[in-house]
């Protein structure tokens, strides 16, 4: 990583070092402009969609007649935000967190007229407090007065010196509502009967229906009487601040303001035209307020999109929501299952194929377990989430387009030829994902090996164990193409094929708006490398394998830099880490990112995955006559480029999994597509079925490449 930044520094531009500071990402123009105006931030931390109504909520329902609609991922630091966490990053515009156990922010201490936010510098010497207060000192700076009612709105409005100039405990008790233009109301009365003991609780949901029914009528009410005693030409934005137990939720975000009444809300930071993250709020506020928004601010204003009628685009929130919480709560059961899977399918074939015994049946089997990763993203493609039990569904749909996958493998005139149905396997897996990629990656989204908002790891992109996946069956099926082209003497186009089909996945990988995913152009680079190496009969050092990663590294910074001289509206999160690296902001999410590699690398999930796939792999090749009958040998004598796509799908996958926070995710997906694909063309190969055309037509040794393989 270090190799990397410094490759960023050296491919800036010599203005952009020498200025020495964080490019903006926040966004200066917005709708209607950046004219100061009168704005009102509602928050009430815990409110999900599920809990409005015309009749449970009418004061909110009548707000969200009147505005813009969306969601919000309030995550922050941890999977579960708690409102601190959540009034923290409205005050930094960048993700903060006080730490574990955490729930309402402080009491605010009364200074006159206004008040001030104790331990505040505490909470700047915290590694994830360092930007707390940029919101109200810029308001400052700008000449702005800021009123504040309720602690977690005196946390986002106060200043650096954690000030806040006009403060009220509740709304009754602030006097003048129209002294400031800038105001913050924090309604709690939704998430105080889930406070026990200063946290909040570790279980999904503590209060039953009915008392939590009670507490949204009350935050309903309190909402109400803000919204009576906010200036009537005052913009009103509502939004969910954090969670209220151990399930993390898309939150509420209401926006009324005229010319986005009844459009759904999204930003550029999720790609997403329904879903904003909680720095997005602070640049809205900010820009809404007519004030600049800081560099440091990662966020940028909330864009209207497409208009639904008010029950149309509630309908469409709430089931937003239940695909996140759905594909998260069966997330962990699913690739638990998937590992359990994997152990007895190895376990199986090398019973069956050590005795010589049902070889059909395991390469079938071989075929479905490589088919299931692709599944998960096609099953996207039906309406799960409508369905009664959209859990029992999504798992259904998963299975189902499995079997569909083995079937048109092994239904059409390539079943004849070994390498023909583990060419369709790794055919469908790479369109799919390319296709994805190039249409917003609707797939990956809610997805079982992808992401989902409500946990809020990525929003658009290529995701880590897509990525792996993507890697494994560009090469493999490259490598396969390859074959085929070497049989006939045409091994210079065959390593042209592999290097510039590899090259073109790369690009769609790490390109910004598109792929997005820094790690896996670092990862990719080295596994196109080493397979087109081997396919044209060159052999791979260390040293050669080290330059193949440095390479990598310089691709991605050059990507990075490129989308850092975009305008920061549209910057990814590459752009934005160039920036980090120029003021030297870099390193606490470096550490963050580490130390989630450090904790997947001994999944319980995923690393049986990796030993089984791998021990077998490496038992088969070392004792062919007791691991698998010498099918694996016979694969790769038959097709010998076969091995050069395993070995570089198996090094993206080594070096994704040093390189990306997911860390064993990475290897163990690009193990269960490729080893069994690998199977399986053993399994047929040692079967005599052999392409007719090619069993008959000798190699055309005058091509040095094809000669050499």
């Amino acid at each position: 990583m270090l190799l990397v930044t410094s490759a960023l520094w050296w491919t800036l531009p010599a203005t952009a070092q020498a200025a020495g500071g964080t490019v903006s990402t926040g966004d200066t123009g917005a709708t209607g402009g950046t004219a100061a105006g009168r704005v009102a931030l509602i928050g009430v931390p815990g409110l999900h969609w599920d809990d409005l109504g015309p009749d449970t909520t009418p004061h909110l329902w009548r707000l969200a007649g009147q505005s813009g609609l969306g969601s919000v991922s309030v995550k922050t630091v941890g999977t579960v935000a708690c409102p601190f966490d959540g009034w923290m990053t409205v005050s930094a515009g960048v993700r903060s967190a006080y730490g574990h156990g955490c729930a309402l922010p402080p009491v605010p201490e009364a200074r006159g007229a206004g008040a001030v936010v104790p331990g505040f510098q505490d909470l700047l010497a915290r590694r994830d407090g360092t930007y707390v207060g940029t919101l109200g000192q810029a308001l400052r700076d700008a000449g702005q007065c800021t009123a504040a009612v309720g602690r977690g709105a005196a946390l986002a409005l106060a200043d650096r010196t954690g000030k806040v100039d006009l403060y009220a405990p509740e709304p009754a008790a602030l006097a003048d509502w129209s002294r400031c233009r800038v105001l913050a109301v924090d309604v709690d009365e939704l998430i105080s009967p889930y406070v026990a003991g200063g946290s909040l609780p570790q279980e999904p949901e503590l209060l039953t229906p009915e008392r939590r029914r009670e507490a949204v009528r009350a935050a309903d009410a309190e909402v109400g009487e803000a919204l009576a005693r906010i200036p009537a030409d005052a913009e009103v934005l509502l939004t969910g601040i954090g969670d209220h137990g151990s399930v993390p939720h898309l939150r509420v975000v209401m926006w009324k303001r005229a010319e986005v009444a009844g459009a759904l809300l999204g930003t550029t930071s999720t790609r997403r035209d329904d879903i904003t993250v909680l720095p997005d709020l602070t640049a809205t506020l900010l820009t809404s307020a007519g004030v600049p928004v800081p560099s440091t601010v990662i966020g940028v204003r909330w864009a209207p999109g497409e208009v639904l009628p008010l029950a149309e685009a509630a309908a469409h929130l709430r089931r937003s929501d239940l695909a996140g919480t759905s594909v998260r709560s069966t997330t962990g059961v699913f690739f638990t299952g998937f590992a359990i899977v994997q152990v007895a399918f190895y376990a199986t074939a090398y019973l069956l194929l050590s005795r010589s015994r049902r070889p059909l049946a395991v390469g079938v089997a071989a075929l479905g377990i490589a088919s299931i990763p692709v599944s998960t993203y096609l099953v996207n493609l039906l309406p799960w989430v409508h369905a009664g039990q959209p859990v029992a569904t999504l798992v259904a749909g998963v299975l189902a387009l499995a079997a569909v996958v083995v079937t048109l493998a092994m239904a059409g005139p390539w079943r004849r030829h070994p390498l023909g149905p583990p060419a369709v396997v790794a055919g469908v897996t790479a369109a799919a994902l390319v296709a994805d990629l190039l249409t917003g990656t609707t797939l990956q989204f809610n997805s079982l090996m992808g992401y989902t908002a409500v946990v809020g790891g990525r929003y658009y992109g290529l995701a880590n164990i897509p990525f792996a996946l993507l890697a494994t069956a560009v090469l493999m099926g490259t490598a396969i193409a390859a074959d085929h082209l070497v049989r006939r003497g045409r091994g210079r186009v065959a390593v042209g094929l592999v290097a510039g089909l590899g090259v073109a996945a790369m690009l769609l990988a790490g390109w910004p708006g598109v792929g997005s995913d820094f790690g896996g152009v670092i990862a990719f680079v080295p596994g196109i490398a080493v397979t087109a190496l081997l396919v044209a009969g060159r052999k791979v050092s260390v040293l050669k394998l080290g330059a193949f990663c440095v390479l990598g590294g310089v691709a991605v910074s050059v990507i990075a830099v490129l989308d850092f001289q975009r305008p920061p509206a549209s910057q990814t999160h590459l752009g934005r880490f160039v920036g980090q690296v120029i003021d030297g902001t870099f390193l606490p999410m470096i550490g963050r990112k580490l130390g989630a590699m450090l904790n997947t690398m001994l999944s319980p999930n995923l690393m049986p995955i990796v030993i089984v796939g791998l021990a077998f792999l490496v038992f088969a090749l070392l004792r062919p006559g007791q691991a698998s009958a010498g099918l694996l040998p016979q694969a790769f004598a038959r097709a010998p480029m076969l091995r050069a796509g395993l070995i570089g799908a198996l090094v993206s996958g080594v070096v994704g999994m040093l390189v990306n926070d997911s860390g064993t995710a990475v290897l163990s997906m690009a193990v269960a597509l490729a080893v069994p694909l690998v199977l399986y063309a053993g399994l047929k190969s040692a079967s005599g079925q052999q392409e007719p055309a090619e069993a008959a037509r000798p190699e055309r040794h005058g091509d040095p490449v094809a000669r050499h393989a």
